[in-house]
């Protein structure tokens, strides 16, 4: 190999570690608009519009591209529907040579108030179906995952009535300044890593 090849594909190599993939999970469709499954597309819908850009049609899923402080994330939301996010993820990791530690999940979780954010390196998927599945179709639990609290009174065997609900009215203050929160996080994951993140976020 000559010096200018080993040099080209060094530089791919650092390139390829300065690009990360951040997941929103949730359902396409008007009728889960706003609902608390779908907060992941909802977080990385503004993200995009705050970066002045907007999806497209991708395999699987709807992507954009944004910079964060000279490193390139990229957003995908799966069009597979939760149950099936795993195929969108492994793909998009696939195409855009993006390693493990670089990936990000976006994720609701009734196990945590609404005010709260948690973000963990690993971790079970805790009954999540769009997490099962990444952990099915990746072989491992050991992904970067933030989850949004959104915890709520429901009857007993009615979780998936509740998750596939809307924000309440009087949620909705606390949904925006949260939204805003998880961008903070994630922008922080991407430039200084899970974690200083976690130490930052997880209080």
């Amino acid at each position: 190999m000559s010096f200018l090849s080993s040099l080209f594909k060094k530089k791919v190599v650092i390139e390829d570690h300065m690009k990360y993939l951040v997941v929103g999970l949730g359902n396409i469709g008007a009728e889960y608009d706003r609902t608390r499954h779908n907060i992941g597309f909802d977080v990385l819908d503004l993200l995009a519009n705050n970066k002045g850009t907007s999806f497209e049609q991708g395999k699987y899923v709807f992507y954009t591209k944004v910079k964060v402080k000279g490193k390139t994330a990229v957003l995908i939301k799966p069009t597979t529907y939760m149950n099936l996010s795993g195929r969108a993820v492994k793909f998009w990791m696939e195409k855009e040579n993006i390693p493990l530690a670089n990936v990000l999940v976006v994720t609701d979780d009734i196990n945590l108030p609404l005010s709260k954010l948690r973000l963990r390196g690993k971790g079970s998927h805790g009954g999540h179906n769009g997490l099962r599945n990444i952990e099915e179709l990746l072989g491992t639990r050991e992904y970067s995952r933030l989850r949004f609290g959104a915890m709520g009174d429901f009857p007993k065997g009615r979780q998936v009535e509740f998750v596939l609900g809307k924000w309440e009215e009087k949620e909705e203050v606390e949904v925006e300044i949260m939204t805003i929160k998880a961008i903070e996080c994630i922008e922080s994951f991407v430039f200084r890593g899970l974690s200083q993140t976690m130490t930052e976020f997880n209080k």
